[in-house]
């Protein structure tokens, strides 16, 4: 099943960048280009994109917006989007993730870590550049959030705390269960269950939470 993927940045070269990577690949198809993120957003409600990949600055709308009106909360019918940036430690970035960003990832990432990315948001994973996730994370741990974490629903397991520990520090659903001994199919289930407790929708929120709430990798 070929995955269809919008792109948005500003600068051209980029654009082509993605889109010879991204078509390079037999599954994947870019099928719409945007240079700003009002653009953007209208495309991706007119296209309806398996994975929308968002640069963050651009202008009109940034990436931040563009992805909160697409993915944020209350969206009915969200779409994946993807965020790549040159701006590993931003403050924006988080912002990003908070307003529903399903993966982030740094422009000189590679192509590898990129398509992987696109399919891990197009099957409703999500993948954070492993070279950043904690130090972006915790580079916000300590500030305060614009509202106090959720608590959730019913008290977590030990095994889901061993699994939110896992998902703070950046590790996929395979390297989850080979560290903690697990199934990946058991690794999803508990994914599953502690955003259900959480009020997570992806792992990206689930990483947030943790970090929000004092439990550390």
């Amino acid at each position: 099943m070929t995955v269809r993927v919008l792109i948005a940045d500003d600068q051209e070269l980029v654009r082509t960048g993605l889109r010879m990577i991204l078509d390079a690949q037999p599954d994947l198809e870019v099928v719409g280009e945007s240079a700003d993120g009002a653009e953007a957003v209208a495309l991706a409600l007119s296209l309806r994109p398996d994975v929308c990949l968002f640069d963050i600055r651009m202008p009109v709308v940034d990436g931040i917006e563009a992805t909160r009106t697409l993915a944020g909360p209350g969206v009915e019918d969200p779409l994946p989007v993807v965020v790549i940036t040159t701006f590993d430690l931003d403050e924006v970035v988080y912002e990003a993730l908070r307003a529903g960003a399903r993966g982030f990832l740094l422009k000189n990432a590679g192509p590898a870590l990129l398509t992987q990315a696109v399919h891990a948001a197009a099957r409703g994973d999500a993948l954070i550049d492993p070279n950043v996730t904690v130090r972006l994370l915790e580079a916000f741990a300590g500030s305060a959030p614009a509202a106090a974490p959720a608590q959730p629903v019913e008290p977590l397991t030990e095994r889901e705390e061993h699994v939110l520990a896992a998902v703070a520090r950046g590790l996929g659903n395979l390297e989850i269960a080979d560290e903690l001994h697990l199934s990946v199919s058991t690794v999803k289930t508990h994914l599953g269950n502690l955003m259900a407790k959480i009020g997570a929708r992806n792992r990206v929120e689930l990483a947030i939470w943790a970090h929000e709430t004092g439990r550390r990798p």
